[in-house]
């Protein structure tokens, strides 16, 4: 065949792929082309709220990905698997859930038996009761892992106390501060939340330096800075540990990382966490699931499986803005934890933009867009 028939029949393969503006405009409008085969502008202008609409849709499916949980394909409808799965549901729910339940009242009786009189009877001797409540913390976080069978792999150096460092982690769930905590007592940055929740945050984690912070409340983020500023000078303060995501993600992506533990002008040490879901999903989406419920799941599923790894600290480069510090990091974590990097701010989960906003941005696509076929 000759190198003309080739070409020909590559382009008529290629014409073949190309999509058919056609298709996506309203019945009844055609497109017609200039002599030179170049669109005509009333006819882009025609098309341009579909290819706007088209993007928005990509854009927000992009976006809500990052916060779905993934349901696992169902294997137990069959004959063979089905009383196996039965039998199954009887061993989580029957045996181990009350024997998980029992673990942790049987932790949470020895914590507060000793908890209430450390933290009241040793105020005059500050530096033996931080370190007492500091262990009993670990404690009762062990207790809680306990009660999910949890199965946790810890790679690199434990952290340690030192001044002028702060730990960055990947957020799946209010669990993650948990299985960190175990091994670390940490003082950690963290969204205020209500009912008991809230009971456990302003009593017992602020004995360990905690902070907390009303995402609703503009002056908290003042607040919390100052706070921080003071915390990582401390050197006998407990390490502090922040997720710069700032929501949690379903442990299959990492969205963007607030700039705020990257201007502090200390060492960064990132924390990459894994959770392997062959046996229950860790993700918590906190708009469709209460906290105890979470932990109800946990509860009555086989293990929490998860690998942690303590990375090498961090120090911003000469020249390098807190921005790319932030984004410098958040790419070392997804490495190491297989996560997919995607562009968006995890707040816009609580605070979708405005309609008037998603016009203007609409309108600076569809404007793109005409440049660019205009050029060609």
């Amino acid at each position: 065949m000759s190198n003309s028939g080739k070409l020909n029949s590559s382009s008529s393969e290629l014409d073949l792929d190309r999509p058919n503006l056609e298709d996506y405009l309203p019945s009844g409008t055609s497109i017609q082309q200039e002599p030179h085969g170049k669109l005509r502008l009333r006819d882009l202008l025609d098309i341009s709220p579909t290819l706007t609409e088209a993007a928005g849709a990509i854009i927000d499916d992009s976006f809500t990905r990052c916060f779905k949980s993934n349901p696992p394909e169902p294997w137990n409808w069959n004959v063979y698997l089905f009383p196996l799965w039965c039998f199954g549901v009887v061993v989580r729910y029957f045996i181990l859930f009350p024997a998980r339940v029992l673990v942790l009242t049987i932790g949470w009786i020895i914590f507060l038996s000793s908890f209430i009189p450390v933290h009241f009877l040793l105020k005059g001797h500050d530096k033996l009761r931080k370190n007492l409540e500091r262990l009993l913390v670990e404690l009762i976080c062990s207790f809680f892992v306990a009660s999910w069978t949890g199965v946790v792999k810890y790679h690199g150096p434990r952290p340690s106390m030192r001044p002028k460092q702060v730990f960055v982690a990947n957020h799946t769930s209010m669990i993650d501060f948990i299985i960190l905590e175990q091994m670390t007592a940490f003082a950690v940055i963290m969204q205020k939340h209500p009912g008991w929740v809230g009971l456990l945050q302003s009593t017992i984690l602020e004995s360990v330096g905690c902070i907390w912070f009303n995402r609703s409340e503009a002056k908290d983020r003042e607040i919390v800075a100052k706070k921080l500023r003071e915390h990582v000078i401390g050197a006998d303060n407990n390490p502090l540990l922040i997720f710069p995501e700032g929501t949690c993600v379903n442990n299959h992506y990492t969205v963007m990382f607030k700039k705020g533990a990257f201007e502090l002008g200390c060492s960064v040490c990132p924390v990459a966490i894994k959770y392997n879901k062959i046996f229950v999903d860790a993700f918590w989406n906190s708009k469709k699931q209460s906290f105890t419920m979470h932990l109800l799941q946990l509860m009555t599923s086989w293990a929490v499986v998860c690998d942690v790894w303590y990375l090498e600290p961090q120090n911003i480069r000469p020249g390098e803005t807190p921005i790319e510090f932030a984004e410098r990091v958040r790419e070392i974590i997804s490495v190491r934890a297989g996560l997919k990097m995607v562009p968006w701010d995890g707040y816009l989960k609580y605070s979708r933009p405005s309609p008037k906003h998603r016009e203007r941005k609409q309108q600076c696509f569809a404007e793109s867009m005409l440049r660019l076929l205009e050029e060609k």
